[in-house]
């Protein structure tokens, strides 16, 4: 037998699934810890994780997925990563971690980036990094230089969640461009890391790790990896990718006009462009795709909204008794509009598509005498959606064509009401498929070690689980009214 291996570096849990190279579909996967994963926050906006965490999830994982294909360590051909995206962290000379890992939803570098944008200029941030340097992992270099100068001193590369891990399971230190962009160290006018943000932070370009191409020979298995891991050593690491990027990879959403999408804890929209263009206010974020080069460009457009399932998930902790599906009956039994009630789903930080407000979530229009749970699922659902609108209207001011959006059967868009909302404001055709990050990094895994070859070839199994077409069903009311919601929280802010 010949599998491919994809990890998956989550913020909750690690996934590690085995893809079957001849049939295309999955033979075994895991997922560790059963619960979650810990987020550390010493402080308020604080967000860390202990990297040796995601290793030893990741090698629980593994053993798990093999167990459940029946795999024997030789029948893994090559490994493929996607991860967290945005993260920092910090190693000495010896490969030892410096201090936790600064994660993505961390919220302590936005001074920061507000700082850098403002000194070198619109201009400059937003032609050559395609962004404001924002709370990305730059910034929070920054803050370790400024608040931990000793630990600074002691850094030979700085590294993203998958970096980390590849590191871990190769003992070569190394990142792409992808993984540059997305931690805001590239130029993509000079089409090399970005040396004019490096000169302001005062960060020696050493810092950096080896630059290696996304899909190709990133490493090999090292011996004591690979007893750990229950693999074989020499085994080729053939592809890594941020969590969207690799998302969108999953999806085969490789293309100008291709629109992939989650909706987990968070919620992501990530389109394919061929165009370098950028939004003004950095509501939405541009980053190099997997699958980009010099000569035949390939960029992401990302809406991320950081408060999206963890509404859903907060309110299912809140009423108790109740399960997913009996939350999307109780939706589907109250009309378009939840009957007044809106909500906004922003209460897990700062949110990049308002300026990094971070405005925490509200609820208006509740009547005692006449709302109750269902009203309340209803506007769940539909916050989370309009949020989405509210994005996306930025991300076609980019150029972006939201025609046909494709997503992974699970978390929000399990929920028929959910999808018929998004299909029904956003006018998009919503396909889904029984996919995954973890798959999507096999299969990058086997492109990468030329086991497939052509990206035809590695998603000619894909397969598709169901189409939703948007109806006739009128939502601008019921948007209408959210944007007020949000305009009104917005100017209460600002004031």
């Amino acid at each position: 037998m010949a599998y491919l291996l994809g990890i998956d570096i989550g913020s909750s849990s690690v996934k590690a699934s085995l893809l079957d190279v001849e049939s295309g579909h999955c033979a075994g996967s895991a997922f560790y810890p059963e619960t979650e994963l810990t987020i550390d926050s010493p402080q308020p906006g604080f967000a860390e994780q202990d990297p040796q965490a995601w290793y030893d999830c990741a090698r629980d994982a593994v053993r798990g997925a093999m167990q459940a294909a029946g795999a024997a360590p030789a029948d893994v051909k090559a490994i493929g990563i996607a991860y967290q995206m945005h993260g920092l962290v910090c190693v000495d000379k010896d490969q030892q971690v410096l201090r936790p890992a600064i994660i993505w939803c961390d919220s302590r570098a936005v001074p920061y980036g507000e700082s850098a944008f403002e000194a070198l200029g619109a201009e400059q941030c937003l032609g050559h990094l395609m962004n404001s340097p924002g709370n990305f992992t730059a910034t929070k270099l920054a803050w370790v230089k400024e608040h931990e100068p000793e630990i600074y001193d002691r850094i030979d590369k700085i590294m993203l969640p998958g970096d980390w891990l590849a590191m871990r399971l190769t003992g070569d230190a190394r990142t792409t461009e992808s993984g540059l962009s997305e931690g805001m160290l590239w130029d993509f006018k000079a089409e090399a890391p970005a040396a004019f943000l490096l000169d302001h932070f005062g960060f020696d370009p050493a810092l950096l790790a080896e630059t290696v191409p996304t899909f190709g020979l990133q490493g090999t298995l090292s011996e004591a990896a690979a007893t750990d891991l229950g693999l074989q050593a020499g085994t080729p690491v053939a592809y890594r990718g941020g969590d969207q990027p690799n998302n969108a990879l999953s999806l085969n959403v490789l293309n100008p006009g291709e629109i992939a999408a989650t909706a987990g804890t968070s919620g992501v929209v990530y389109g394919v462009t061929s165009l370098k263009q950028y939004d003004p206010q950095s509501r939405v974020n541009t980053f190099i795709h997997v699958n980009h080069t010099a000569a035949d460009a390939r960029l992401g457009v990302l809406l991320c909204i950081s408060g999206t399932g963890i509404l859903n998930a907060w309110i299912k902790r809140l009423l108790g008794d109740i399960s997913y599906k009996e939350m999307d009956q109780l939706a589907a039994s109250v009309a378009i509009g939840s009957d007044g009630v809106t909500i906004l789903p922003f209460g897990n930080g700062p949110e990049r598509v308002l300026g990094n407000r971070n405005i925490g979530a509200q609820i208006a229009g509740l009547d005692f005498n006449r709302h109750d749970r269902a009203q309340i699922c209803r506007a769940v659902q539909e916050g989370i959606v309009f949020s989405f609108q509210n994005g996306m209207d930025a991300m076609q001011e980019t150029g972006i064509e939201l025609k046909t959006i494709r997503a992974g059967f699970a978390n929000m868009f399990m929920s028929d009401v959910f999808c018929n909302t998004l299909a029904g404001i956003s006018g998009a055709t919503i396909e889904l498929y029984e996919t995954d990050g973890s798959l999507g990094a096999a299969r990058g895994a086997g492109i990468g070690a030329g086991l497939y070859a052509s990206f035809e070839e590695a998603f000619a199994s894909l397969e598709r689980r169901k189409v939703i077409e948007p109806g006739n069903e009128d939502y601008s009311a019921a948007y209408g009214a959210w944007k007020q919601h949000l305009d009104r929280v917005i100017g209460s802010v600002q004031a």
